[in-house]
C-alpha cells in the first residue's frame, strides 16, 4: 500500500475515532458496561473461531522461526480465552472513572471549584505478539470513555481480528459507535510510522506494548505523549533474614511461572550473609526447573552447571528461562545494584526483617516494589484493576499498571454566582 493510501486510511480512522470519542465521553456507565458484557459473551461463544484464528497465526510464526518467548505470548488456548473474557468481566465491575470528583473546595469569594476526571480522548495502542492486548486495551479504553485505535503485530493478525470482532459485537449491542474501538486493517508497517508522526490531530496519547526496539522507536518518533516502558529488568533480593522455604518458592515463581512477561525476574541477588545456606538450594531449584543460571564467582562455585555472568547480563531482560545471579553485601548493595542495572519496573525483597524491608521499599525507585511476594504480581489484574494496557515506568501521569483510572485526565469545574475579578 503506497504512502498516500496509508495516509488516507489512517486519517479516516482518526476522524472516526475523534467523532466516536465525543459520543463515548458522555456515555453512561450502564451503556459502557452493556457493551463490555456483550463483548465478553461473544468471546466465550466464539472461542472456536478465536482458537482457529490463533492457530493460523501460530503456524505462520513457527514457519517464520519466531522465538520461543514470542510464540508463548502469542499462543491462546481454552484457559487463556476464558481469562480474556474474565478480564472483560472484571473491568465491568470497576467503578466508572469518568465524572468522578477528585477534589473540591470553596474560595473566600464564593467560587466553588471541583477537579473532575475526564477521558484522555483518543488513544493509539501499538503492540506485538499478545492478542489478549486487543481485548484488554479495548475494554479499558471503553470503560474509561476513550476511543482507541489498535495496531497489533502482524504475527497475531488473525487472532487480533477475531477478538476485535467480539468487541464490535459489544459496541453494536449497546448502541455505541463502532469507531469507539478500531483495529488498523493493514499489516503494512507504514501504518505504524503514520500513527507516530502523522496523526497528532487525532491521537491524544500513544501506548506501546512490546519489545525494547518497538518502545524505543515509539518514544523517538511519536508526535504525541507516550505512556510506556522500555523493558522489565526485574530483581529478587534474598536478604540475610529471609525464610529459606519462602525464598525458594518466591524466587522460582518469579522467574519460571511465565518467563516471557515483563514481570518475570531476570536477576537474583543474594545477601552474602546467607549465601552459605540460601544460595545453593535456590540455584538448584532454578536449574532443575530448566532455567539457565549465569552467575558471579560465588554462584558458580555452588553448582558446576552455573555459567559465568557477563557485565551485559546484569542489564538484560531475558524474557526466557535464563537468570543472572549475584551475591551482594547486604540490602544497601542490592539497592545500589538495582539502581545501576535495573529498568525501574518491579523489584522484590524476601526478608523477615521489617526494618530492612522498609528500607528497600522506600529506597528502591521502581514503579512496583514488593515485600515477600513474587515479581509476577506486576499485573493490573492482580492489582484489582481488571486488566492493564501495560506497566509504565514513566515518572509522570501514569506509573505502574495502566488501568482505567490511569487512562483519564481531569478538568476544573468552577461554579459561581456572578463573581468578577477585581
Amino acid at each position: 500500500m503506497n504512502a498516500v493510501r496509508i495516509g488516507e486510511l489512517m486519517d479516516g480512522l482518526g476522524k472516526a475515532a475523534r467523532a466516536a470519542a465525543a459520543v463515548l465521553s458522555l456515555a453512561p456507565g450502564t451503556q459502557k458496561n452493556a457493551a463490555l458484557k456483550a463483548a465478553a459473551d461473544a468471546v466465550r461463544t466464539r472461542r472456536a473461531a478465536i482458537l482457529a484464528a490463533n492457530e493460523l497465526d501460530s503456524v505462520a510464526a513457527r514457519a517464520a522461526r519466531v522465538s520461543g518467548p514470542r510464540l508463548e505470548r502469542l499462543r491462546l488456548d481454552e484457559r487463556r480465552i476464558e481469562t480474556i473474557a474474565d478480564s472483560i468481566d472484571a473491568v465491568i465491575g470497576l467503578p466508572d472513572p469518568v465524572g468522578v470528583v477528585m477534589a473540591e473546595w470553596q474560595r473566600p469569594n464564593g467560587l466553588r471549584i471541583q477537579r473532575v476526571a475526564v477521558p484522555l480522548g483518543v488513544i493509539g495502542i501499538i503492540y506485538e505478539s499478545r492478542p489478549n492486548v486487543t481485548a484488554d486495551a479495548g475494554a479499558l479504553c471503553l470503560k474509561s470513555g476513550n476511543a482507541v485505535i489498535l495496531r497489533g503485530g502482524t504475527e497475531s493478525e488473525h487472532s487480533n481480528r477475531a477478538l476485535h470482532e467480539c468487541l464490535a459485537v459489544g459496541l453494536e449491542a449497546a448502541g455505541l459507535p463502532p469507531a469507539c474501538i478500531q483495529l488498523v486493517p493493514t499489516a503494512d508497517r507504514a501504518a505504524v510510522g503514520y500513527m507516530l508522526a502523522g496523526m497528532s490531530d487525532y491521537l491524544d496519547v500513544i501506548v506501546p506494548r512490546g519489545g525494547k526496539t518497538l518502545v524505543e522507536r515509539v518514544q523517538k518518533e511519536a508526535r504525541v505523549p507516550v505512556i510506556g516502558h522500555l523493558e522489565g529488568n526485574c530483581h529478587v533480593y534474598v536478604d540475610r533474614d529471609a525464610d529459606l522455604s519462602m525464598a525458594r518458592v518466591v524466587a522460582l515463581n518469579a522467574k519460571m511461572r511465565r518467563t516471557g512477561i515483563c514481570g518475570a525476574a531476570e536477576t537474583l541477588l543474594v545477601d552474602a550473609d546467607c549465601a552459605a545456606t540460601h544460595l545453593a538450594p535456590i540455584v538448584r531449584d532454578l536449574l532443575e526447573a530448566g532455567c539457565e543460571v549465569r552467575g558471579d564467582a560465588t554462584a558458580q562455585r555452588v553448582d558446576g552447571r552455573v555459567r559465568p555472568a557477563s557485565e551485559d547480563d546484569w542489564y538484560t531482560e531475558f524474557l526466557d528461562a535464563i537468570i543472572a545471579v549475584r551475591v551482594v553485601d547486604g540490602v544497601d548493595a542490592a539497592i545500589a545494584h538495582i539502581a545501576r542495572y535495573g529498568s525501574a519496573h518491579t523489584e522484590s525483597i524476601i526478608t523477615d526483617n521489617q526494618q530492612t524491608a522498609e528500607r528497600f521499599l522506600q529506597r528502591v525507585d521502581s514503579a512496583i516494589v514488593l515485600h515477600n511476594a513474587s515479581t509476577q504480581f506486576a499485573d493490573g489484574g492482580e492489582f484489582g484493576m481488571g486488566a492493564e494496557i501495560g506497566i509504565s515506568t514513566d515518572r509522570f501521569h501514569a506509573r505502574g499498571p495502566v488501568g482505567v483510572q490511569q487512562l483519564t485526565s481531569y478538568k476544573y469545574v468552577v461554579r459561581g454566582a456572578g463573581q468578577v475579578r477585581p
